[in-house]
């Protein structure tokens, strides 16, 4: 029982820590990623499709993006949508391939980064947090229906409290790291 309800707590926590790494990827830093464009979605014939469905987006060089867009009739679209998306981009086409400079980043901007980076670490601490907190109440409704004693309750939170600090600690190297990569110049 206790087992199961550890497993399912370091399942979850990982599954937060995936998702913390995906969020933290779409924060853009100086350098050109294609994941960066992953959060955008084209209107396609009426339908919200996600930019890499579209076309194949590529880096030529590590300030530029590059989409090779399937459909010429397409340009367009792909234009607007990432005009339109918060990340302050300006492509340009050349037939059918649409150019994406990346400004470098000002002082500012980047300071602003961090904090959004910090903001992000935060809510999968929390995350995390929750899951202890659901784990411990799953041995709390055990110990209440007598199937494990006081001691081994007791142990089981110190364990889901071990497993919660691995975690966390794991969120803060994950938020080290991105700081870094923002703040190099």
């Amino acid at each position: 029982m206790i087992e199961d309800i550890k497993k399912d707590a370091e399942t979850r926590m990982s599954k937060s820590i995936e998702s913390l790494k995906t969020n933290l990827n779409k924060i853009r830093t100086g350098r050109a990623h294609p994941s960066l464009l992953d959060n955008i979605s084209v209107d396609y014939y009426g339908a919200d499709t996600p930019l890499n469905q579209v076309g194949n987006v590529s880096v030529p060089d590590a300030r530029t993006l590059a989409i090779t867009v399937f459909d010429k009739s397409m340009i367009g679209a792909v234009e607007k949508a990432i005009l339109s998306s918060d990340l302050g981009l300006n492509p340009s086409s050349q037939g059918t391939l649409i150019r994406i400079p990346l400004p470098p980043l000002t002082e500012e901007r980047r300071k602003d980064l961090v904090k959004v980076v910090k903001g992000e670490g935060e809510n999968g601490k929390i995350a995390i947090r929750n899951i202890r907190r659901d784990a411990n109440s799953d041995v709390k409704t055990l110990n209440k229906e007598k199937e494990i004693s006081d001691d081994e309750m007791h142990q089981a939170e110190d364990e889901i409290q071990k497993i919660t600090d691995k975690y966390v600690k794991q969120v803060d190297q994950l938020l080290v790291e991105k700081e870094a990569e923002l703040m190099e110049i």
